[in-house]
């Protein structure tokens, strides 16, 4: 069976599993500390991150969307990436948007501020930086509501990769409570209409060690 190295509430690992399942693809999940810098680990990713996905021959694959692309490629069922160059073309550009761009200006200052360095014992969390993920997140959230209000999903009229790096991401950080849905009930609806589907039940059912689960994101936001 293949086997899938990932790590808690690691948006990228979220976004592998989430391709995987829509897919309908079988996986064994091995959970890795990755500061531990494991030499058998390292020799199959000398980068030391994760998500790695070991395929049935032996194929290792690194880096989310590498992993997202290739799995696309060779299964066809379930198309993420779009049937089409244009469709393609901004589905790469959201997932460009939320793995570079929201992970710079949200997750990092949130999730690594308060979980991250939890893990790593790195600390009381740094409250300048809490407070411009809180501040930047409503930025990204104005936007998934710009889109959603136009489109029927974040890319266009089908589901893709472009929802899936964009729940992953939100759905760490609700997990620890700091999405304000409230005030953006557009990026809500789409939240609730992702989640909602098969593919994302295990990772919402998840209880974290050490972390605490601040709001029942497993049901409603």
């Amino acid at each position: 069976m293949r086997i899938l190295y990932h790590f808690w509430l690691h948006p990228f690992s979220r976004k592998v599993r989430v391709a995987l399942n829509e897919k309908g693809l079988e996986y064994e999940l091995k959970l890795e500390k990755v500061w531990e810098r494991r030499t058998e680990f390292l020799i199959m990713n000398p980068a030391g991150d994760v998500p790695v996905l070991v395929e049935e021959d032996g194929t290792i694959l690194a880096n989310s969307l590498v992993i997202c692309e290739y799995l696309d490629e060779i299964y066809e069922q379930a198309c993420l990436i779009g049937k089409d160059p244009v469709q393609r073309a901004e589905t790469r550009r959201l997932i460009n948007w939320f793995d570079r761009k929201f992970s710079s200006e949200v997750t990092d200052h949130l999730l690594g501020e308060k979980v991250t360095k939890s893990f790593l014992n790195m600390g009381e969390p740094h409250g300048p930086s809490v407070r411009a993920g809180l501040t930047n997140i409503h930025y990204h959230l104005d936007y998934i509501g710009f889109l959603t209000q136009r489109r029927e999903y974040l890319a266009g009229p089908e589901f893709s990769l472009a929802d899936i790096a964009a729940v992953s991401h939100l759905s760490s950080i609700d997990y620890i409570g700091d999405v304000p849905w409230d005030e953006h009930k557009a990026a809500r609806n789409w939240y609730e209409k992702v989640k909602a589907r098969e593919s994302f039940q295990e990772i919402l059912e998840e209880d974290i060690p050490g972390v605490k689960r601040v709001l029942p994101y497993a049901k409603s936001a």
